[in-house]
């Protein structure tokens, strides 16, 4: 093994090095897994180029996929993962001592860790991971495919937050891969119909890969199909406007469920609001994936459902790039200077 590594070291909002650090030296109950592949979350560009994270310096990055290299002497003799095993790694590192952790509701964790803003996290080419947030993946399975587990199990916890029935009407707000995501599901549980609005025209296009039945580049567009509106809407772009349009086209009794985090302050205007309250609409926040058995049932049917391929994901990758080019990238993201749908970064190739 080596002494150090590269890795992609944020010491400041928009201070971004990638640098020689220290290989991590895993604890008698982890793990140190290589890192095949680490996806860049939405969530990412804004804590890397503006807000920060919760200590500096940090290395930033959760959506990723490894496989084992060493492990910690408590863990090797457990037997329950193996050197060589492929691993995708959830995020959240529940404490198990808080109200929410002891009902098993670990993504609403009083005082969680995390890969990438707590916890140093994957843009390196190694990782130090606690046991319990290894999990072991079906032989085959493409490292990629597992470093896109995180948003997968997003979209099918916030599509489990509702009733969702066969032939539902479902719309979605915002075609980024959990949108994507969210409508292969929509279509998995039997939808009858899945609108995706989508302002960027070759995001829609991908949508309708994903199995849209219908696509939508403005609001105006997205009324003409709305009829009496959506049983199930999901919003995934995190922007007041989209949050607005999904409460408003939630039909009579139907349901909105909400992942996309803003980052101004959202305001409903009266006329969505009388809507919502006319319709009795209901609303749910949708955060994380998580449940009881860590790291729940949505990490595993989404697994299960990569390995099958029941469900896609090939087509949302738009870059494969190296560590080297993370800085310049990440300002492109957050500039919006170019196309992306899914970013991977993979540290141990080129």
């Amino acid at each position: 093994m080596p002494e150090t590594m590269q890795a992609a070291v944020l010491h400041a909002p928009g201070d971004i090095r990638v640098e020689q650090v220290p290989v991590p030296t895993p604890g008698p109950d982890e793990a140190l897994v290589r890192v095949a592949a680490c996806g860049v979350c939405g969530s990412d560009i804004p804590r890397m180029l503006r807000a920060g994270a919760y200590r500096f310096p940090i290395i930033c990055g959760h959506e990723f996929s490894g496989h084992v290299v060493r492990m910690g002497d408590r863990l090797s003799a457990t037997g329950r993962v193996r050197e060589g095993d492929l691993v995708t790694v959830p995020p959240l590192i529940p404490c198990h001592a808080c109200g929410p952790c002891s009902q098993g509701r670990f993504g609403l964790c009083k005082n969680y860790g995390y890969f990438g803003s707590r916890r140093d996290g994957a843009y390196a080419q190694y990782v130090s991971v606690p046991t319990e947030n290894l999990m072991v993946l079906p032989d085959g399975l493409d490292p990629r495919a597992a470093a896109m587990l995180d948003p997968a199990a997003i979209a099918l916890h916030a599509l489990w937050r509702t009733k969702m029935r066969g032939g539902y009407r479902v719309a979605v707000v915002g075609a980024g891969p959990i949108g994507l995501f969210a409508v292969q599901w929509a279509r998995i549980a039997g939808a009858a119909e899945v609108l995706v609005i989508e302002l960027d025209e070759r995001k829609a296009a991908m949508a309708t890969e994903a199995g849209a039945t219908h696509t939508a580049v403005s609001a105006e567009a997205a009324a003409e199909v709305a009829g009496e509106g959506y049983d199930v809407v999901i919003e995934s772009a995190g922007v007041p406007a989209t949050v607005d349009q999904a409460v408003g086209l939630a039909g009579r009794h139907g349901e909105a469920v909400f992942i996309g985090i803003p980052h101004d302050p959202v305001v409903l205007p009266k006329s969505t609001f009388s809507s919502f309250l006319r319709r009795e609409v209901t609303l749910h926040g949708a955060w994380n994936s998580f449940s009881a058995p860590f790291p729940g049932e949505e990490w595993r049917v989404a697994a299960s459902t990569l390995a099958s391929g029941d469900l896609a994901w090939k087509f949302m990758i738009t870059h494969e790039l190296g560590l080297d080019a993370l800085p310049e990238t990440m300002v492109s993201l957050g500039e919006r200077s170019i196309f992306s749908s899914k970013v991977l970064f993979m540290p141990n190739e080129g």
